[in-house]
């Protein structure tokens, strides 16, 4: 049979490891014959616009380069798909582009919404007694799918986090003015990449001095005591929050996408005017935004080893016949970090999420507890050994003739 493998979401450090992963591992069994890649995500097959990997991913090198490159070299795309049983019609331009290529095994990689499409998808064939497998291959930096321990692409951003948290401490700490720096992390309902920043006190920094998360209730007028409390301990604060803590009305955007996700940043800069007209220091705001997604130049050899191991075990998990399965992580050993794969069902995973437990929090709800660091930790570890070119991470790209 013939298989395709497609990309969707948010992109990652780690998501092109997973490709990595799936192409990998179809290379080396005989019953996959052509391997295609669906370009923008499961649009690519509604509208047949596929290529054949094995024309682009030509050697090991190939895959080692492909493996380090951020974001999602096949395109990317957040499309609903409908319910099928109140209209078929795009699934049925699914069906046919399948068959006139003979794919019997579709592996789709990406986050909740992405796994709505692979349970669609895999209800659908069940219903129409089609012999495709979908298997869904999770990835988001925000760490919030339902079952597994966590995702492929969050440790890679964490790291990012983190360091950058400590880049910021020894900016912030030349000064002998008192300052806050308010440092805005991605996260629109689950605080897990915020609260990763926190891993600098494993190490014996105090800072980020405050955290703040969706999970926890956020208050102006005890953001504004907790900061005056820091300040009389620290000559500079730094503050770590979430972009979805709860804000008044119009600080964001309110703009959603096709999933009804809110767009959302502002909370930084709000907080930050906040400060200067209550308490009246030096303050700046620091919105990470798009570059704690795809700095593969700090990326976690952890997570993209994974990555790529969790993508071959979906192709696995296709040949012994199973379908409609999101392949996840357990957590066997903090210490030594052990993990095991193994699929769940779409259904439990699809248009859910995670939130940090309740025990990674203080019992004030402003910073994170030491419980969380031996689950962080062992995520952010090792550093690949990059390919370089002119002084810059060499990364793996697609020319537009070769999409033709």
């Amino acid at each position: 049979m013939n298989i395709a493998v497609a990309q969707s979401g948010g992109p990652t450090c780690a998501i092109n490891a997973s490709l990595v992963g799936v192409f990998r591992e179809s290379l080396k069994e005989p019953t996959i014959d052509a391997i295609f890649g669906s370009i923008n995500g499961v649009e690519g097959i509604i509208h047949d616009h596929l290529i054949d990997l094995k024309t682009m991913i030509l050697t090991n090198e190939d895959m080692e380069l492909l493996r380090q490159t951020p974001s999602t070299v096949l395109g990317s795309c957040r499309y609903k798909l409908p319910d099928w049983q109140e209209d078929d019609a795009v699934y049925q331009q699914i069906v046919h582009c399948l068959k006139r290529r003979q794919i019997g095994a579709f592996f789709y990689i990406g986050g909740n919404d992405s796994m709505d499409t692979v349970q669609k998808l895999s209800s659908y064939f069940r219903e129409k007694k089609l012999d495709i497998k979908v298997i869904g291959i999770p990835k988001t930096i925000d760490n919030d799918l339902c079952i597994t321990d966590h995702t492929p692409g969050f440790g890679s951003a964490a790291k990012y986090v983190a360091t950058t948290m400590q880049e910021i401490v020894r900016d912030s700490s030349v000064y002998s003015m008192p300052s806050i720096t308010i440092v805005e992390i991605m996260g629109r309902h689950a605080g897990w990449l915020t609260a990763s920043s926190a891993v600098l006190h494993a190490y014996g920094d105090p800072a980020p001095h405050l955290v703040y998360v969706p999970e926890s209730h956020f208050s102006e007028k005890k953001f504004l005591r907790d900061v005056e409390q820091e300040m009389a301990k620290h000559k500079a604060v730094i503050v770590a929050v979430s972009e979805g803590v709860a804000v008044p009305e119009g600080v964001q955007s309110g703009a959603v996408d096709n999933f009804g996700h809110k767009y959302l940043s502002g909370i930084g800069k709000y907080l930050e005017q906040l400060v200067r007209e209550k308490i009246g220091c030096k303050v700046r705001s620091i919105e990470l935004n798009v570059m704690q997604r795809c700095s593969s130049h700090l990326c976690s050899k952890t997570d993209i080893d994974e990555s790529e191991q969790i993508g071959a075990a979906g192709v696995q998990c296709a040949l012994n016949g199973e379908t409609g399965r999101v392949m996840v992580f357990r957590r066997i050993h903090d210490m030594p970090y052990t993990v095991v794969m193994e699929p769940a069902d779409a259904s439990q995973i699809a248009n859910r999420e995670k939130f940090l437990p309740r025990e990674f929090l203080t019992p004030a709800g402003n910073n994170i507890s030491d419980k969380a660091m031996p689950y962080f930790l062992p995520l952010i570890q090792g550093e690949l050994n990059l390919q370089m070119h002119g002084g810059i991470p060499k990364h793996f790209t697609i020319t537009e003739s070769v999409l033709k």
